[in-house]
């Protein structure tokens, strides 16, 4: 081989270059560029290898020029080969065929040298030419199943996405075609998975295996290392349980049971879940239903005023009045950003909904407060259904501060802030200031009269007191600030109801 180099391109001898191209075939040595590189050895030519578009596939030797026309005539199929010569160079052109009954070419072979083509020569661009049709087929193949895993992706995520602002009739619709009886259940827990980003094809494959088929796999689009497992069955939580425990470095958080209605929200809890299963041995957790707030006021004047701050949508259709309210529960849960990648939209259009559902409500959602009863309300009639179906209006209660003063709320409260009283740092009094600014630390800062980086530090310490998140928002925040509100600490905004008789009042913070 060395000294077939050191002579230049020869033609491999009739004993060896059989069975070298039979070692293109091997899994190791499938690969067009390698193969038209030896035939350009074995030629002694240029070769070329081209789609039936003209896209550049594979080369060697000196870059071809052909005439287009006969090119074209081998791509359509009209001619299965050419030779051509202009008195200096010889060339061949070989149609690689689709399988099929299409008589158009996959690619064109090219195949140019200043000899003429012996037998020999002939022989091997003949065999080279089955087995790049082969190689070809191979890849087109392996092109195919990636689409199709791709389409397939999509598919998955645009039914989460349509659970996700609760059409539940479409996404059984795009559903029954692939998974008949997916969605059969009007109930399921949504687990999220997280790995390295690295690793999340590989975990969502196994998991589409662990589940048998028996659950709703997609790869999470907000968050790359996160894979969202909605499963209807009860096997599917002991399946990915086992799933990641041969897995080190992988976490599993989980959902209740929900209506398939509220899956934005069952979303949102095993991504809280998620968080506790990361200082878990197990690696594992499921949302612990603790005491909410909302549980400790009264049930019907609750709902009644939920329903009443949000009526000014019973305007809208039906299904404008879902995506408007899932919408915002996620953007209220999450960021903006990372609900339009949930929701499969643009952040501007989640904003541009959220905007909407603000100024029918008459809502200030800039202000911390503000979001914090409005997702009060927004999560009580997901979790509870419209207050009227009959169509009876529900008498409004005169303010939210009147579903704040019960003695259980006021216990709650006052026992969840006060773990905060045994930290010598004041961090109760840096909370509250962090809070009044709308979690905003510069400002937090120049009331408290120290820099905003001992404020975000005194903000990270109350979260483990607390057990809630603080920093990245959501309704362990909210939460927070409900508890600050019932203890007289942060003044209570006036939200519906209240601001009925006054249509361009602002909301007061």
């Amino acid at each position: 081989m060395a000294r077939r180099a050191e002579e230049g391109p020869q033609p491999y001898g009739t004993d060896g270059w059989a069975r070298e191209l039979l070692d293109q075939l091997r899994p190791a040595g499938r690969d067009l560029h390698r193969l038209v590189a030896w035939l350009a050895r074995g030629t002694g030519a240029s070769v070329c290898l081209r789609d039936a578009r003209g896209t550049l596939l594979a080369e060697a030797g000196e870059r071809l020029s052909l005439d287009p026309s006969v090119v074209a005539e081998v791509a359509a199929g009209r001619v299965s080969a050419a030779a051509l010569d202009d008195g200096t160079r010889h060339a061949r052109l070989v149609g690689i065929r689709h399988p099929g009954p299409d008589p158009a070419a996959s690619a064109v072979l090219a195949v140019a040298r200043r000899e003429p083509f012996d037998r020999h020569a002939t022989e091997i661009l003949g065999h080279t030419a089955g087995v790049l049709e082969l190689l070809l087929r191979e890849r087109e193949l392996v092109h195919a199943d990636y689409r199709l895993r791709r389409a397939t992706a999509d598919l998955r995520l645009a039914i989460l996405q349509l659970l996700m602002v609760e059409d539940t009739v479409s996404a059984r619709r795009v559903a029954a075609g692939l998974w008949p009886g997916l969605l059969e259940n009007d109930t399921a827990r949504v687990y999220v998975i997280e790995g390295s980003a690295a690793e999340r094809d590989r975990i969502a494959d196994e998991c589409g295996v662990a589940t048998g088929g028996g659950a709703l796999v997609v790869r999470c689009p907000a968050m790359d290392g996160h894979v969202i497992v909605l499963g209807p069955a009860t096997e599917v939580e002991e399946r990915l349980r086992s799933l990641i425990a041969g897995r080190p470095g992988t976490y599993l958080g989980g959902s209740p049971r929900q209506r398939l209605a509220l899956t934005a929200t069952a979303y949102g809890q095993a991504v809280t879940a998620l968080a506790v299963a990361r200082f878990r041995p197990e690696r594992a957790a499921v949302y612990a239903e603790r005491t909410r707030p909302a549980r400790l006021m009264d049930p019907a004047a609750l709902l009644a005023w939920s329903a009443a701050v949000l009526r000014p949508l019973d305007t809208l259709a039906h299904h404008v009045r879902a995506e408007l309210l899932a919408t915002t529960r996620l953007g209220l849960e999450f960021t903006a950003v990372s609900a339009a990648k949930v929701l499969g939209v643009s952040r501007n259009t989640v904003r541009a909904r959220m905007d909407r559902v603000a100024t029918l409500i008459g809502a200030d959602f800039s202000a911390l407060t503000v979001r914090a009863v409005a997702h009060v309300a927004l999560n009580t009639e997901a979790a509870q259904g419209p207050y009227d179906p009959d169509g009876t209006a529900p008498p409004p209660p005169a303010r939210f501060a009147d579903l704040l003063g019960s003695a259980a709320l006021r216990s709650w409260a006052e026992g969840l802030l006060g773990r905060l009283d045994h930290d010598g740092r004041d961090l109760r009094g840096t909370l509250r200031a962090w809070l009044a600014a709308d979690a905003n630390a510069g400002p937090a800062a120049d009331a408290r009269g120290v820099h905003a980086q001992t404020v975000r530090e005194h903000v990270r310490a109350a979260e483990p007191v607390l057990e809630r998140r603080l920093l990245t928002g959501g309704t362990d925040l909210y939460e927070v600030v409900l508890a600050h509100l019932v203890t007289g600490e942060l003044p209570v905004p006036a939200l519906g109801p209240a601001n009925a008789d006054q249509a361009d009042a602002a909301v007061h913070r």
